[in-house]
């Protein structure tokens, strides 16, 4: 019975891990000589939401946040600005509120660059998405930005 048991809480865990319903590319927008836009887009399955950076107090999904690799040729310009339609949404049977995006949103870091030279924006960011049904364990997603 035991073996049954956990040969299950396997199958569960591979198949909430298998599931992937947000995808993301990051991409740049070059402003001027040394000012660039990194865009983090969040393309979302039907169905599923992203949470936003900012969250209700009495919220319990995990906000979307970014964390920057230091790089002595950058300076990071403000904060990551989100471009989207925000959801504000209320459970009532939970009593929960969330912030969130559903098919799409763009996180968007401007940077610039302290001298003329190639390097790119890296880091990771974290984030949770869940359905009406079920939440899964927040992602981190490293990445690397080339600025060119």
């Amino acid at each position: 019975m035991k073996n049954l048991l956990l040969a299950l809480a396997l199958l569960v865990g591979v198949a909430a891990s298998a599931q992937n319903p947000v995808s993301w590319t990051f991409t740049t927008k070059k402003l001027n000589d040394k000012t660039y836009e990194v865009h983090m887009t969040a393309t979302i399955q039907k169905g599923w939401h992203l949470y936003a950076q900012a969250q209700p107090k009495d919220a319990i999904a995990q906000p979307t946040s970014f964390s920057f690799n230091k790089n002595p040729l950058l300076n990071f310009e403000g904060k990551v600005k989100e471009v989207g339609k925000l959801e504000k949404f209320r459970d009532k049977v939970l009593d929960v509120s969330a912030n969130q995006f559903s098919n799409r949103v763009d996180f968007v870091q401007v940077v610039k660059l302290k001298a003329k030279a190639k390097t790119a924006v890296t880091g990771s960011l974290e984030f949770q998405t869940c359905n009406d049904e079920k939440c899964l364990p927040p992602k981190n997603v490293p990445f690397t930005i080339n600025l060119n």
